[in-house]
């Protein structure tokens, strides 16, 4: 009687387990959180099913990079270096992340884009309107 309890029970760990394991427990959706501070990289788009991506034009050379910081509080805050004295001009809005979608919002314009890649290192996004991709690095 003994042996048929503990067999039961390590039958039903193992079976607690397995579907605690599930993988498509998130539906594609990657754990890694969202939130930081995420300077702009590269920009590009898809090209006969090929990203093609170059060095981000929108930052200026001898300046620091242009930057993406997405706030716990679900502040988007948008960094612009410009100019010959690199003048840095910060634009706040908000931002919302449902699944692998985020949308970002400024005033009365807003952008939703896929979450192409979001890892520790980098941020992939590729804009829903426009196809245009952009990758952030932390």
């Amino acid at each position: 009687m003994k042996t048929k309890r503990i067999l039961f029970a390590l039958l039903l760990s193992i079976g607690l387990f397995a579907t605690s394991c599930s993988s498509d427990d998130n539906e594609g959706e990657t754990i890694v959180p969202i939130q930081g501070k995420y300077n702009l990289s590269q920009t590009g788009t898809i090209i006969d099913g090929k990203e093609v991506l170059i060095d981000a034009p929108q930052n200026q050379a001898g300046c620091s990079r242009d930057y993406l910081d997405l706030r716990i509080s679900n502040a988007a805050v948008i960094g612009d270096y410009n100019g010959s004295d690199c003048a840095l001009t910060e634009t706040t809005g908000t931002y919302a992340r449902s699944h692998n979608d985020l949308t970002i919002s400024v005033g009365n314009l807003s952008s939703t884009s896929d979450i192409m890649n979001l890892t520790n290192k980098e941020l992939k996004l590729k804009d829903k309107t426009t196809g245009i991709i952009t990758v952030y690095t932390r």
